[in-house]
């Protein structure tokens, strides 16, 4: 098993919460796995993206160019990543932002997760980023939806465990979502 993934969204989405999260699931299900932040160079509000590579062999660079897999969680970040995706590859949208009649290409697979809406049932907007990668993990399967959900203490600070079941719940929301859902798929 060899994934890469790219994750892009502004400062104040989660991003770089979800890249960990994910990262940290792989590690607890032995894989080898590779984590990248990257950040704009703006205070706040600029772009923050991170990639992931989850293997079952050794990873040969962390560096990723062409991902099987995109979450887009800002139109800036759609622009930037889309075209780089690998053909039929995996486009997850968090489309409370961003739609897929602005995706410009017909060759991927496409999960619209109004991930805002969905935040603000379970408790606050601010878990989107856990609804979006709750959907990830159902649809793609890189890791198991409960090691995930287990990997959110190994991730959030002490101070921030009582937070963890509120979190639970938007990824487990994500996940269903992403279960009673049917992906655009490739034309052609």
């Amino acid at each position: 098993m060899y994934h890469e993934i790219i994750m892009g969204g502004v400062g104040g989405q989660g991003i770089m919460v979800i890249g960990n999260l994910l990262a940290h699931a792989a590690f607890l299900e032995n894989l080898n796995v590779s984590y990248i932040p990257i950040y704009g160079v703006e205070k706040r509000g600029g772009q923050a993206d991170c990639t992931v590579v989850i293997s079952s062999e050794e990873i040969g660079s962390p560096i990723v160019g062409s991902p099987q897999s995109c979450i887009v969680m800002s139109k800036a970040s759609m622009a930037k990543y889309v075209p780089k995706i690998k053909g039929h590859g995996f486009l997850l949208l968090n489309s409370s932002l961003v739609s897929s009649s602005d995706v410009p290409r017909h060759d991927l697979e496409i999960l619209e997760v109004p991930a805002l809406e969905i935040a603000q049932k379970v408790g606050s907007e601010r878990l989107g980023n856990m609804v979006v990668i709750g959907a990830f993990v159902e649809k793609t399967k890189v890791v198991g939806l409960d090691t995930l959900i287990a990997a959110l203490s190994e991730t959030f600070e002490e101070r921030f465990h009582h937070l963890l079941p509120v979190n639970t719940a938007a990824i487990r929301q994500g996940a269903q979502y992403a279960r009673n859902s049917t992906s655009q798929r490739p034309q052609g």
